[in-house]
């Protein structure tokens, strides 16, 4: 089996070329929307309440409905912060959504938000019978409804196999955001060639910070805000890509959704800092890399 290590060599922040940033920029922020389908039929994903008397319940209707709150309200609070904040995030998306949440799709569509496949339902990867099938499914999903298909991928909850990667390559993936092991792209190897990671978050992520650990709404904006002003200061020296992971259910709610807001509105106030999409990261860094291979 291929583990995570055989996917790469270790390779010091210090001790490679220097990529540039255009414009004089020092640091890159890339802002991840994941939108997801629910199956309402099975065990949710993830739960707020835990079953009454320890007996789990189907169908599971607050938990399901806790995280359908995200896509009939909370979405459309994050829109528009990302509107007025100036910011085109990457959309990541279960395929399933397209049908099940068309208003959604439409404004991302839009707005030119960045399509990201997020698989074809939520679930992890693992236990799916055809990997190779979900990742088509989503993939066509989207090249039909956008005209393009996805050159990301993130995987419900990150989770992978020791094919997941070669599967995603062989479908035509060019990056993907699983890996939260640096703070610039890497290049993963796969069965023919390699890919690259673009770095995602586990930090900075709504879903730690709120739903796993637990915390009052507030430490999201001073755990963002401290990582960012870390790797700016970093980023005089050498160039760093910071991620931010949202989801419609846990920071588009009324008692969260200002510290999001302080979020974005602190990293505008900074100079020399660039908010791309995850795509835009990909391009920049092939065509770093390509220039430094050329070089030498």
């Amino acid at each position: 089996m291929t583990t995570p290590s055989d996917r790469l060599e270790y390779s010091p922040i210090i001790d490679r070329p220097k990529l540039e940033l255009p414009g004089g920029a020092r640091m890159a922020v890339w802002t991840i929307m994941n939108v997801e389908k629910w199956d309402s039929a099975r065990p949710q994903p993830r739960t707020i309440l835990p079953p009454p008397m320890g007996e789990a319940l189907l169908p599971d209707v607050p938990n399901w409905s806790w995280h359908e709150y995200g896509n009939r309200v909370g979405f459309w609070r994050l829109a528009e912060m990302f509107a007025a904040a100036g910011v085109t995030p990457t959309l990541a998306m279960n395929g399933a959504i397209i049908e099940a949440y068309p208003q959604i799709t439409e404004l991302a569509l839009k707005r030119n938000w960045e399509f990201m496949g997020h698989g074809f339902i939520q679930g992890p990867m693992h236990r799916l019978d055809d990997q190779a099938d979900h990742i088509g499914r989503t993939i066509e999903a989207i090249r039909k409804y956008t005209g393009k298909a996805p050159r990301g991928w993130e995987s419900p909850g990150l989770t992978e196999t020791g094919e997941t990667l070669d599967l995603l390559a062989e479908a035509g993936i060019e990056y993907v955001a699983d890996w939260p092991l640096d703070d610039q792209p890497v290049r993963l190897k796969v069965r023919d060639g390699d890919m690259v990671s673009v770095p995602y978050p586990v930090e900075t992520n709504d879903i730690t910070m709120m739903a796993l650990q637990q915390h009052t709404s507030n430490v999201f904006a001073e755990r963002c805000i401290d990582h960012f002003e870390r790797l700016y200061a970093d980023s005089a020296e050498i160039t760093r890509i910071m991620g931010i992971s949202l989801h419609t259910y846990i920071s588009g709610v009324p008692h969260r959704i200002k510290y999001v807001e302080q979020v974005f509105e602190h990293i505008a106030s900074k100079p020399d800092v660039l908010l791309w999409t995850g795509e835009q990261i990909l391009d920049w860094y092939l065509d770093q890399t390509l220039d430094q291979t050329a070089a030498g």
